[in-house]
């Protein structure tokens, strides 16, 4: 693995990249309904709705395309995508912009993953995937919890009741193309120029060719009409589904509900609590792995179900200094929901294990849809009831480790499976 570190850390790098981009939407939120005069949450939870639409169309797509052109036209393509996709609303800041903006930004990064995890167990090796997995979801995590940051420490310097030129040229010249009523933009051109590194180190790489593991490959129309009719596809894939409308519902809205419930800025505190709830949703990976050689799977899934159900209770009728620890708390709680389903599922399974994998990837869906169900239930009733709601998602997942397991033959779940889904979002 010595001599591939090179290639490791560029690797890395993308994962940090995907994650700084994709799990900033929370902190906007308050920002685009303000600058954009939305009339409802529902319009806002388009945005997410876009994202995670398109990166359910282009899942099993991209896999054929690495099959016909390779993994370094897939990875540029991939780069350039959401490349394209932050340019044009960092010029053209408008809000049907910024859905065509995050449907193409979604585009990228279902390119992006679907070549990323084989081609991280290529150069890595077999033999070293587990802890590579770990690597690229920590450093995942790592960026999920700085992109907040960034933003707040943005809005800080471009707000327009404050700022002063001669504070630095970057700074100075991201107030010079940004809005002024709309600092928040300027965070599309740092990911822009993100893109762009990334871009360039593609183009100047040699990647090694990626030979496919049987449960990295798509399988035949057969093989999906044969799983279709199998009722534990069906309870796995909206067991996925449950998951990410858990993950981004809270994530997404858990500010704007700050502030609209106990007065927080989502500039600041707001901005810094959706940052903790990546953080510890991270930490909570690695404490994961440990009690996972501890407890067993379904009886850790019970357990993460019922302090996820106490905590959002907690967070959504509790004081605003509970409510400042529980919603962060939610992403320590929830941290190995994901990896536990999608690997009980594929322990579920004795054959087409590809086509499955294919399948639960497209219930990452659950990302567009949980957020919409939340903010259609709070346009209708309030925030306070649309996300209670999602204390139905979770229930679900309850139900999976509770009455569902015990269903299952093979109730194996490998290490390394964990490891390596929870890097394939």
């Amino acid at each position: 693995m010595r001599k591939n570190l090179g290639m490791l850390a560029l690797i890395m790098a993308f994962w940090f990249t995907i994650s700084f981009i994709t799990n900033i939407l929370g902190p906007l939120i308050p920002d685009i309904i303000h600058n954009f005069n939305l009339s409802d949450l529902a319009m806002a939870g388009f945005i997410p709705t876009s994202f995670f639409l398109a990166y359910a169309i282009m899942s099993i797509p991209a896999g054929l395309l690495i099959d016909r052109f390779g993994e370094k036209p897939v990875l540029f393509g991939g780069f350039l995508m959401p490349f394209i996709g932050t340019i044009l609303f960092a010029c053209m800041h408008t809000y049907p912009m910024l859905l065509a903006s995050s449907f193409i930004i979604g585009l990228g990064m279902a390119m992006l993953q679907t070549v990323l995890n084989p081609l991280q167990r290529t150069v890595g090796g077999e033999e070293n995937y587990a802890f590579i997995a770990e690597l690229a979801q920590f450093m995942f995590g790592i960026a999920s919890f700085l992109s907040p940051l960034v933003y707040t420490y943005l809005i800080r310097e471009l707000d327009p009741a404050t700022y002063t030129a001669g504070k630095g040229f970057f700074i100075d010249l991201l107030a010079d193309i940004t809005p002024r009523e709309m600092p928040w933009i300027s965070l599309y051109w740092v990911f822009t120029i993100l893109l762009l590194v990334m871009l360039i180190a593609v183009g100047v790489s040699r990647f090694p060719k990626i030979e496919l593991k049987e449960d990295e490959k798509s399988g035949s129309k057969d093989s999906y009409l044969a799983l279709f009719k199998q009722k534990y596809v069906w309870l796995f894939f909206l067991g996925i589904f449950c998951y990410v409308s858990t993950e981004q519902g809270t994530s997404i809205f858990m500010s704007t509900f700050l502030e609209q419930y106990h007065g927080v800025n989502p500039q600041t505190d707001g901005a810094q609590a959706v940052s903790y709830f990546w953080g510890l949703m991270t930490a909570g990976c690695l404490v994961g792995m440990i009690l996972l050689k501890l407890i067993d799977s379904k009886r850790l899934l019970q357990i993460s179900g019922i302090l996820t159900i106490i905590l959002l209770l907690s967070a959504l009728f509790g004081s605003k200094e509970v409510a400042m620890i529980a919603f962060p708390a939610v992403g320590f709680s929830i941290s190995m929901m994901y990896s536990i389903v999608f690997s009980l599922a594929l322990n579920s399974a004795s054959q087409h294990h590809g086509s499955f994998a294919g399948i639960l990837c497209s219930a990452i869906v659950g990302g567009a849809g949980g957020p919409m169900i939340v903010s259609t239930l709070a346009d209708a009733t309030s925030l306070r009831t649309g996300m209670l709601f999602i204390l139905v998602f979770v229930g679900y997942i309850t139900f999976i480790g509770f009455w569902a397991c015990p269903l299952i033959n093979n109730k194996t779940v490998r290490l390394k499976d964990l490891f390596k889904n929870n890097v394939e979002r």
